[in-house]
């Protein structure tokens, strides 16, 4: 009994007089999405920890393994895009590991975990702890104090942000949380709007930002626990994409020291898109094309859908715009669009004169100033290849472009149900 009482009172004096660390964004979890998570939480340039109760990517990555990963293989969405470009420079005069038509990338486990490693080593506000487990997590205040185990010394992490990034959804548990079903977006209405994470491997492509917030703990994030995953590195890629998502999602809460009751969608997405993170999976618009973050920011508004083909969306940017399909979203958000189409009466086909119409009547813009300045930026600009034609059906690709410059929909506000916000 005396023993008992003695280790008690040990550890009990041993947590009082622990050493208290402070940061923006903790991250639990030895998986890619942990990885990912801290690493787009630091680039967005909040102090960042990274907590690993193995080694690097013991459980994610485990050494012996070579992977052969055929999903995502025209999505190279952030993150997952840049360590996919390293893993093919890597192996680029390597026999053996060329990719073939059908394989997005082929690496063994230990060559891919140093590479994620090297991607972390580079970004500042991040600090690494491996072999560190947890063993507590309490609320506090709007954020949370998580006890940590360091080569023997206990440590108290307090942080306004946690993400739970372990398979098992450790830290919700432990948290006293409710822990979230696996992915059913089944009549998912408008979440696309909201997505921060995409893959060929969901059925409708994306993931949305309400997901990824566990309800009943303030400022509690969950990666992993979402994917019906069970070891199947098919996976990989929405690993590491939802990770950065929501690293981005515990950016905008620490960097605006609020909360996820008070989540902004679009600027947490404005934040992705600048690092080079996709919305929404388009296989047939190119990471490189100067029009990526247009067709990106125009897809998450519903203006312009993907069209699905196979296991991929695509955003087909040669296509013609109906009139049919942009003039419920466009009254939706612009409440004076509705008068325009009712003056205007588009045919079947909208033009390009019918898009210049439109953006004058929205901007209160002259018209004539308004197409001589379009003409001029038509093909130097913008790089469209056709020739400007007022009179020429507006290609997907164009309209995107153009409403995307000029009435930018996407900064209108949506609720995390993708709803718009008057």
């Amino acid at each position: 009994m005396i023993k008992k009482l003695l280790v008690l009172l040990l550890f009990y004096t041993s947590y009082t007089h622990a050493e208290t660390i402070k940061t923006d964004v903790l991250v639990i979890g030895d998986s890619p999405s942990a990885a990912t998570a801290a690493i787009q939480s630091a680039r967005s340039k909040l102090k960042t920890i990274l907590i690993m109760p193995g080694a690097w990517l013991a459980n994610g990555m485990p050494a012996g393994n070579t992977y052969v990963i055929t999903t995502n293989r025209n999505i190279p969405t952030g993150i997952w895009g840049e360590f996919e470009e390293k893993v093919k420079g890597f192996y680029k005069n390597t026999t053996g590991y060329e990719a073939p038509a059908n394989v997005t990338l082929k690496f063994e486990a230990s060559t891919g975990a140093d590479i994620l490693r090297k991607i972390a080593d580079t970004v500042k506000d991040l600090t690494i702890k491996l072999n560190t487990p947890f063993t507590t997590i309490k609320k506090d205040g709007t954020g949370w104090d998580v006890t940590i185990a360091e080569n023997g010394i206990i440590t108290i992490i307090n942080a306004r942000v946690v993400v739970d990034a372990t398979e098992r959804g450790d830290a919700v548990v432990k948290a006293g949380a409710t822990m979230l079903p696996v992915i059913n977006h089944t009549n998912s209405g408008e979440l696309y709007r909201t997505s921060i994470a995409t893959s060929d491997l969901l059925t409708d492509g994306f993931i949305p930002m309400r997901d990824v917030i566990v309800k009943d703990a303030e400022n509690l994030l969950v990666t992993e626990k979402l994917l019906p995953r069970n070891g199947n590195i098919q996976y990989l890629p929405l690993q590491m994409a939802l990770g950065q998502g929501v690293g981005t999602v515990a950016a905008y809460i620490a960097f605006f020291k609020t909360t996820n009751k008070s989540l902004k969608v679009r600027i947490a997405q404005q934040e992705l898109l600048d690092f080079k993170g996709y919305l929404l999976p388009f296989a047939d618009v190119k990471r490189d094309e100067r029009s990526i973050r247009a067709v990106q920011q125009i897809g998450a508004t519903g203006l312009l859908k993907g069209i699905k083909k196979g296991n991929e969306l695509l955003f087909m940017p040669d296509a013609l715009v109906t009139t049919e399909e942009i003039k419920s979203v466009l009254t939706e958000i612009y409440t004076r669009a509705f008068l325009w189409f009712n003056k205007e009466k588009p045919g079947e086909k909208f033009t390009e004169g019918n898009l210049l119409s439109l953006i004058s009547e929205m901007t209160l813009s002259d018209p004539q100033t308004l197409q001589v300045t379009v003409k001029n930026d038509w093909k130097g600009k913008y790089g469209f290849a056709s020739d400007f034609d007022l009179n020429r059906p507006v290609t997907r690709l164009e309209f995107a472009v153009l409403v995307n410059r000029y009435l930018n929909p996407f900064a209108r506000t949506v609720d995390l149900q993708g709803e718009i916000v008057n």
